[in-house]
């Protein structure tokens, strides 16, 4: 049961977002480009993603620095590091595909860009709380609204997928996984205030 709960679910999750979107194209006969599903940046969207990712990782590195509650970064293999770092850009393609290249386009057939953004963000958080079973990975809406917009603004995934991907390698060594208590967190609040 272990070995299915590991590989076998997510392998088949991860194909059904990879296929499902170029699926439901060929079905209703429409092009994935009209999606957004396809990966040509430019150098202004380039430009811009690298921009938008030294402006949200960089602040919080800074943070993940000093930390306290975990030594950050993490450290591990050689081997482990590359098995890490090309699951990190695995995920970011296949999430985009999904998310970004079909969810939100479709959202935004009935919806503003905003609220398809928001809507699609959510979906992507709360998949997130879901698989991992941990509240605090909601927190990812956020970088999926960067990612939404970098979707609406430029036409398709490509931007997305790669800011997408550089905040997967940053979460491998700088994103902190032990975080205080609601308890504690109110606590220090009262202890600031008071």
């Amino acid at each position: 049961m272990e070995f299915i709960k590991k590989n076998i679910i997510p392998t088949a999750v991860g194909l059904i977002f990879i296929y499902a979107p170029f699926l439901w194209c060929k079905l209703r006969r429409e092009s994935p480009e009209s999606y957004g599903l396809s990966w040509t940046p430019d150098r202004r969207g380039l430009r811009e993603c690298l921009a938008i990712t030294g402006v949200v990782l960089i602040p919080l590195t800074c943070v993940s620095l000093a930390w306290p509650l975990e030594t950050l970064p993490r450290s591990s293999s050689l081997w482990r590091s590359v098995n890490l770092a090309a699951s990190g850009v695995a995920a970011a393609i296949i999430e985009e595909i999904f998310y970004r290249g079909w969810i939100q386009p479709l959202l935004r057939k009935r919806f503003s860009a905003l609220w398809s953004i928001a809507f699609t963000s959510s979906i992507f958080a709360m998949s997130h709380v879901f698989v991992a079973s941990a509240p605090f990975l909601f927190a990812v809406f956020v970088p999926g609204c960067v990612m939404g917009f970098l979707r609406e603004r430029h036409g398709n995934i490509s931007t997305s997928t790669l800011f997408h991907a550089a905040g997967n390698l940053w979460a491998i060594w700088f994103a902190p996984l032990v975080w205080p208590s609601m308890g504690a967190i109110v606590q220090k609040m009262f202890e600031l205030r008071f």
